[in-house]
């Protein structure tokens, strides 16, 4: 006998546009992707899940996919992404689930629907109408992170003279570097402030280090999540980009909009 496990992609309010917007989408496993909703009829609330076979998705089996089978994952990431993606697409303030939560059944589904009824309700109010805006702020490949106490010795081979002048150069371009970095970084902090007053909230990710094409864009130096009011996403764009606009060594990366998934599940407020 086949055993199912429910997999859980958002929580919504339960209307007849979430309903027609769920109908032709397939989840993980190829699935069809459907609504559950508590025993309760007020107020409305639905999950959008999936049923899926255990043998993929139960702890055991699942977490040895997550270990050893990288493109398992990706392609499972994309899925899950597709359908949050489609529902958020409808119009529906959606608040996305972490990929691979997974319930035993439905009757279990709607019970941990129904005990956290009223802080996944009061998360859609404040989601709704808002998407989600990345901002990543680079220094360019030429400016890098000063650093401390990086002179050498005079050459014992060219001699005293050609050794001052080595160390001369080379405190010349740190502080070339050093200004440019400054430059950089007061501008990166301009521009946050101006994110900030352009959103209705911010989470700041760690910056990232390395990577395909890490080098080739330069360091890093921000990497924030913004909630922006969907009618404001031009003027948010145009906005960042145009504070970026003619500061040398700076880049800016805006992307979005995206479902809110920086903003979908905040840690739940102690009792």
């Amino acid at each position: 006998m086949t055993v199912d496990l429910v997999y859980a992609y958002a929580v919504l309010r339960r209307t007849p546009e979430a309903a027609a917007a769920v109908a032709p989408l397939r989840g993980v496993a190829g699935e069809r992707v459907h609504l559950v909703e508590p025993a309760t009829s007020a107020p409305p609330l639905a999950f959008a899940v999936g049923h899926v076979p255990a043998a993929d998705y139960d702890e055991a089996p699942l977490q040895a996919r997550l270990d050893d089978r990288l493109d398992w994952l990706e392609s499972t990431v994309r899925s899950h992404h597709a359908v949050v993606t489609a529902l958020a697409a409808s119009g529906a303030a959606v608040l996305p689930l972490r990929h691979a939560t997974v319930y035993p059944d439905e009757d279990t589904a709607r019970q941990a629907l129904d005990t956290r009824r009223a802080y996944f309700l009061s998360l859609l109010d404040r989601l709704t109408g808002h998407v989600e805006l990345g901002v990543k702020i680079y220094a360019g490949p030429d400016v890098t992170p000063p650093e401390a106490g990086a002179e050498s010795a005079p050459d014992p081979v060219t001699g005293l003279r050609a050794g001052r002048a080595y160390l001369a150069l080379r405190r010349r371009r740190q502080r070339r570097n050093e200004q440019a970095w400054r430059t950089v970084a007061q501008a990166a902090a301009r521009l946050t402030a101006t994110a900030a007053a352009l959103s209705a909230d911010r989470v700041t990710h760690t910056p990232e280090r390395g990577g395909p094409g890490g080098s080739a864009l330069g360091t890093n130096v921000g990497n924030d999540a913004y909630l922006v009011p969907r009618d404001r996403v031009q003027a948010f764009r145009t906005g960042i980009l145009a504070a970026a606009e003619g500061i040398p060594g700076l880049r800016v990366e805006v992307s979005g909009p995206w479902a809110p998934y920086s903003f979908a599940l905040q840690p739940e407020p102690a009792p």
